[in-house]
């Protein structure tokens, strides 16, 4: 990798890595009414349930979502963990190596 690759590879981080940091650097400084904040507390959850059924679905176009049964396999242990353990890097493990022996056997 020569240098000007090496600069252009950190520009494309940093330019990755700012828009995704600067929200919270600007909100932690900044106080929200509390129906704002009752709306930015639900976010997460959002975008956390939107991520987990976009995984576990496939979409084509004129045709009803498949369940990616692989996926949702891999979801039950890895609920159980979450549920038990509240742990993110244990639920994180638990899924990688789950869906690795499914993918593995099948």
């Amino acid at each position: 990798m020569s240098l000007s690759e090496f600069h252009l590879f950190l520009l494309c981080g940093f330019v990755t890595w700012l828009p995704r940091i600067l929200p919270f650097i600007f909100s932690r400084k900044m106080s929200f009414p509390p129906k704002v904040q009752l709306f930015l507390n639900c976010l997460p959850i959002c975008i956390l349930g939107a991520l987990f059924f976009q995984s576990l679905l496939t979409f084509e176009k004129n045709h009803w979502p498949l369940l990616k049964i692989p996926e949702l396999i891999a979801c039950i242990p890895t609920l159980i963990v979450g549920y038990y353990t509240k742990d993110l890097m244990k639920i994180v493990v638990t899924g990688m190596i789950t869906i690795a022996v499914i993918r593995l056997i099948f």
